[in-house]
């Protein structure tokens, strides 16, 4: 037990040091951690999650692709347009906007662009920037748990199919999108009179007294209205869109993807009892030499989701470099591909570090947790929140944490209930979004307060997660 104990601290402590750092020392960190346990204290290694890896290369090369061309500037005017048509409604229209945009692209990473479109709006109208950019930068990231190409959502599914729970991609969005959507309006309503107006706020009026000061905060139009979008960067996102699409419907209509014969392994008309699902091709079958008790069947299995997703990406992304002038030199070049790799290296090192310590001690997690599962299932939630706040990936929450789960009994309705709860890490104001919406906003009301968590992000953040993970819950409830 104490063993189990010290070698928990250094996973969390690999966590903790690499959330100081960001970027690529989450993963990075974390390597140190993991050769701590298994050079030091002798713990067999775990699992890399190399599907999940492999789904996030694909889709973030394909979306780097599709801003390479100019397609993300024309989603961005989209989302502009709506804005300036309707501006005193920006404090439930801007998340909105953040979160489809995250929804389509698969990464937070957009709302860059978008947010001193927000800061600016609200200004003009007299709006106070805080209530809008707030729950804007929240919003970017919950759609994370709502998009079919984040690594989240695949992961979700992946697992979960693994473990024996029949779970499609659009069976998720089904629950995540509409629970994520009743958070962020719940959200947005808590921010509507958020803060004292402007024309009330002591500390800005004092602001505007200084002409330099008033010069910053109202002498800045930003916009992209003023920027041509040539019909090559219209196409890319129609090919973006329709790769989306594709994977969609190869997702609720199984039967059209492609079979093979597989030989599947069986005793007494069950499986093995040394996997739930042993699943081996004939060829490596043949070459394994492998001794199967009981009987073998040869059945027709459908090409893997994972798989499917993979080909489909890659491919639009080939099509956007032929058809839409799309440089690839400058898709690496840009933030979308660069956030997506950064999130390739933290999800390897975390996940790996965390099947590690985790498959080592899990029978004695399953004595400690079992009466607490059993009778408050809903509890991993808290789990998650909390292991989000220290892991700044959401995908890697769900990949280190997932197995455990239900591995730990835990039904797999309760924890597509819960997913929402994977977001965690506006808690502690270290997010690169969040960061930049404070320095976006010009007024100054978007804050990182005195104590650090008294931020802008703080309440919008507890009340969307909460209201999501509830709505979540319900919903799994009722139709699972």
């Amino acid at each position: 037990m104490v063993l189990m104990i010290i070698q928990l601290l250094i996973v969390l402590g690999a966590l903790w040091v690499g959330s100081r750092y960001g970027s690529l020392a989450l993963g990075a960190i974390s390597g140190i951690g993991l050769a701590i346990l298994v050079f030091g204290f002798g713990l067999k290694p775990g699992t890399p999650p190399t599907d999940v890896i492999y789904i996030i290369i694909a889709a973030v090369t394909c979306a780097g692709i599709m801003q390479a061309s100019g397609g993300m500037d024309w989603l961005i005017q989209i989302a502009e347009r709506l804005l300036r048509k309707h501006p005193d409604r920006i404090t439930f229209l801007a998340p909105l906007c953040t979160f489809f945009l995250t929804v389509l692209v698969g990464t937070g990473h957009v709302v860059y662009t978008l947010m001193p479109i927000i800061c600016d709006i609200a200004l003009k109208k007299g709006i106070r920037p805080e209530r809008p950019c707030g729950v804007a930068s929240i919003a970017s990231q919950v759609g994370i748990t709502c998009s079919p190409i984040a690594a989240a959502v695949v992961a979700f599914v992946t697992i979960s199919n693994a473990n024996g729970f029949d779970i499609t991609i659009p069976k998720v969005l089904m629950v995540s999108i509409p629970a994520c959507l009743c958070g962020l309006m719940a959200a947005a309503a808590a921010s509507f009179k958020r803060g004292l107006d402007l024309d009330k706020d002591p500390k800005f009026q004092a602001k505007l007294k200084d002409p330099e000061q008033r010069a910053y905060i109202y002498g800045n139009n930003a916009t992209t209205l003023d920027k041509e979008i040539p019909q090559s960067a219209k196409n890319a996102v129609f090919i973006f869109l329709g790769a989306l699409g594709v994977i969609v419907m190869f997702a609720i209509f199984q039967n059209l993807l492609p079979t093979y014969d597989t030989l599947r392994a069986v005793k007494g008309g069950g499986d093995l009892s040394v996997s739930p699902d042993l699943t081996i091709t004939a060829d490596q079958l043949i070459k394994a030499k492998l001794e199967v008790a009981g009987i073998t069947e040869m059945f027709k299995k459908p090409l893997a989701m994972n798989l499917v997703i993979q080909i489909v990406m890659i491919s639009a992304a080939a099509l956007m470099i032929i058809f839409c002038k799309a440089t690839p030199k400058k898709a690496v070049a840009g933030p979308v591909w660069q956030s997506g790799m950064v999130a390739v290296v933290a999800i390897y090192g975390i996940a790996w570090l965390a099947d590690t310590y985790f498959s080592n001690y899990l029978s004695e997690m399953q004595v400690m947790l079992e009466d607490v599962v059993r009778q408050y299932p809903w509890s991993i939630a808290l789990v998650f929140f909390l292991v989000s706040v220290l892991i700044n990936s959401q995908g890697a929450v769900v990949v280190a944490m997932l197995p455990l789960a239900y591995k730990l009994g835990i039904a797999g309705p309760v924890l597509l209930g819960v997913l929402p709860s994977v977001y965690g890490y506006f808690f502690i104001p270290n997010y690169p979004s969040d960061i930049a919406t404070v320095n976006f906003d010009r007024s100054g009301t978007t804050v990182i307060g005195k104590y650090l968590l008294n931020h802008s992000f703080m309440m919008p953040g507890l009340i969307c997660v909460f209201t999501s993970t509830v709505v979540a819950y319900l919903i799994t409830s009722i139709f699972f």
